[in-house]
């Protein structure tokens, strides 16, 4: 598929030439540039007024239908090519022939692009109309096509475009489409490349596109929950986009300037998700943050009740779906105590799962803070697979209060595992009438995960199957 056109596009393309003259176009159809009080043609005659010593224009003179090349009027400094083409339509019995004659040909021809420069520049022929519905789109010519299509209102053309686009999106190019997806407005598109990038963050923040993006499609990327990727190395990348971002804007690579340059894009790195040891040795020390946003931090990771922070410590999850959650408890009493010793309860599924958070029992003295480490352990060689310390507020009631991981924890079916918490805090809630298998039956596809709960021998502060802390487990399948 080819388009004419006037007016400037990418890729240094610029079109010579008025909009074309009413009508359809005549076998006359000059062009625009040609010498004034031109002939008119013939009847089945066409003088190419614009296409004097141009191979182009002498091929289309000896093409099919035509009567042979014809000798050159005028002087030696502007010879008029006169071009016979007789009824070359006759030769053509379908529509689609007949626009596949006239691609790159001089035959009414009512626009010209400049393509290159100096001596190397080609002057192409061209016609305000699409020439037919067959394309050849490669990755070089995909976001000129697309821009084309848009300018000239080609639903077709980028519908092709942006297929093209999907098929061929990668980890590596993931941030670069995106970036023409937001500046052409297509949403689907775009959705996609954020699909790709959540799936495959740390591959698509290293390639070479990451760097070039604007300042509005990192912010769009930053506010997303389900990137995955450890927060500190995603502050790393954030960083060297900084540094890109000086330069692009002539500015000296330095602390200050890279804070100036992120704006609100430093606000979304989710500080609080990092350890204490990430922190100190990475952003702590990069002079991005101000001495009392470190100070706050650091307090944040040792302290409790923690202080509030001005960044996010929403956790980041990577998995797709609805969050789920189970409840082992039927029944909530009063009065469980705390001496520094692990709730401990073991468990096993069915199926694979993510284990994002618990939700633990807070105080029956009314609003309280509680300090916590939360850990999963696999049973059989003791290696702990995630943990958080941190902290959460209760209001005083029997509800439960959400503890979360930093990162999803993978369970594996019908593999043991022990779920751990450690808290300290005043005498809280605690369940009874433990179930010990308890289903959980999705509303939507109906697909079941089933839990089975054992007790945990050794220290366990006195939770078991029956009675104690840990009622809920908060996953994603």
């Amino acid at each position: 598929m080819a388009a004419g056109g006037s007016g400037g596009g990418p890729g240094g393309l610029s079109s010579s030439g008025p909009p074309p003259p009413p009508g359809n176009g005549a076998a006359a159809a000059a062009c625009p540039n040609g010498p004034a009080g031109a002939p008119a043609s013939p009847p089945g005659l066409t003088y190419n007024q614009c296409g004097a010593g141009n191979p182009a224009a002498a091929a289309a003179a000896g093409g099919p239908g035509s009567g042979g090349s014809a000798p050159a009027l005028g002087g030696a400094g502007g010879p008029l090519q006169r071009e016979p083409v007789y009824n070359w339509q006759a030769t053509k019995p379908t529509v689609q022939e007949r626009f596949a004659f006239l691609f790159n040909n001089e035959v009414l021809s009512d626009v010209h692009f400049l393509v290159g420069k100096g001596r190397g520049s080609q002057r192409i022929p061209a016609h305000r109309f699409l020439y037919s519905d067959e394309v050849q789109i490669g990755p070089e010519t995909v976001m000129t096509t697309l821009y084309t299509a848009k300018k000239y209102a080609v639903p077709a053309l980028e519908a092709h475009c942006v297929e093209f686009l999907k098929k061929n999106l990668r980890a590596d190019n993931a941030f670069m489409l995106l970036t023409q997806a937001r500046l052409f407005d297509e949403p689907q598109l775009a959705s996609l490349c954020l699909e790709n990038i959540d799936k495959n963050t740390s591959d698509a923040i290293n390639a070479e596109g990451f760097t070039d993006i604007d300042l509005d499609t990192l912010v769009a990327v930053l506010e997303r929950d389900t990137l995955g990727i450890r927060e500190v190395r995603l502050f790393n990348a954030v960083v060297r986009w900084s540094e890109a971002e000086c330069q692009r804007q002539q500015l000296q690579v330095i602390p200050e300037n890279k804070r100036k340059v992120l704006g609100k894009a430093l606000s979304l790195i989710r500080f609080p998700l990092m350890t204490i040891e990430e922190f100190a040795a990475g952003p702590a020390q990069s002079g991005i943050l101000t001495d009392r946003e470190v100070v706050s931090l650091f307090l944040h990771f040792t302290v409790n009740p923690k202080p509030r922070v001005e960044f996010i410590d929403r956790p980041r999850c990577c998995l797709r779906g609805k969050e789920c959650s189970i409840n082992r408890f039927q029944q909530v009493e009063s009065r469980w105590g705390y001496s520094g010793t692990s709730d401990r309860i073991r468990f096993s599924v069915n199926k694979r799962i993510f284990v994002v958070g618990f939700g633990l029992y807070g105080s029956i003295h009314g609003p309280t803070d509680y300090q916590v480490n939360i850990q999963i352990i696999h049973t059989d060689s003791n290696t702990v697979l995630g943990q958080n310390d941190t902290g959460f507020s209760c209001d005083g009631s029997s509800s439960t209060f959400r503890v979360m991981f930093k990162e999803p924890v993978e369970i594996l079916p019908n593999v043991s595992y022990t779920a751990c918490a450690t808290l300290k805090g005043p005498d809280s809630h605690y369940g009874t009438k433990g179930l010990r298998k308890v289903i959980h039956e999705s509303p939507t596809t109906g697909a079941k995960t089933c839990f089975t709960f054992c007790y945990a021998a050794g220290n366990n502060n006195g939770t078991s199957v029956e009675d104690g802390q840990i009622p809920e487990i908060i996953f994603y399948t």
